[in-house]
């Protein structure tokens, strides 16, 4: 992968900058253990953006479209060099190659986690925004199945569930990284070696996220 977990707690334990040390290990953890790809993003602070826009439509919730993006198996080396040119920079994941996103309301997000642990579905990472959406990691393709899926489980109106499909184009915040202003992205379930690299097919978890989509906007 580049980099040994043994080099990314030498990054942990440098004489960096406090702020930059963190967001280039959260990186290098990004690309070299799960294997994404890592874009710098913009922050805001009192409603403007740093994208430089007055008009910005997405103030501190886009990538810089002036920022390199930072490759899967990049090595330690390279993040610290990348994200030097970007500091301050909010880390965004581009979507659609290693994985897709499931978003849903974070309240019917946490109530489907926690019915899809108890009954033991393989499951991918699953973060929490602080506008209220849940992202969960699925393998990449579902945005394309998802109409497909909901319709042949019943669901004729997608859009009635407050859930779509994030795909190839699109960006999130990462943890623990600030998005819009209004706070840290979190981890609802943390990346781990068995799923991050691997996530689920979509179709396994969207039955349960469906239904309590649905119930919850009941």
């Amino acid at each position: 992968m580049g980099f040994t977990i043994g080099g990314i707690r030498e990054i942990r334990s440098g004489t960096r900058r406090r702020g930059r040390s963190s967001d280039c290990t959260a990186v290098a953890e990004f690309t070299g253990l799960w294997g994404w790809d890592v874009v710098p993003g913009a922050r805001s602070a009192a409603g403007a953006c740093s994208c430089g826009h007055a008009g910005c439509p997405a103030p501190g919730a886009h990538p810089l479209d002036f920022a390199p993006q930072v490759s899967a198996g990049a090595t330690l080396d390279e993040v610290t060099k990348a994200w030097g040119e970007f500091p301050g920079a909010a880390v965004m994941l581009s979507v659609g190659r290693a994985f897709d996103v499931i978003e849903v309301a974070e309240p019917a997000g946490r109530r489907a986690l926690a019915r899809l642990e108890r009954m033991g579905l393989p499951l991918g990472p699953v973060t929490a925004t602080p506008d209220g959406r849940a992202h969960f990691f699925v393998a990449p393709g579902a945005t394309t199945e998802l109409p497909e899926l909901l319709y042949r489980m019943g669901w004729d109106d997608p859009t009635s569930l407050d859930l779509r499909g994030l795909g190839p184009g699109t960006h999130i915040t990462a943890p623990p990284s600030d998005r819009g202003g209004l706070g840290p992205v979190r981890w609802l379930r943390p990346p781990a070696l068995d799923s991050a690299t691997r996530p689920p097919a979509a179709r396994l978890l969207l039955g349960t996220l469906a239904y309590v989509a649905h119930r919850s906007r009941a």
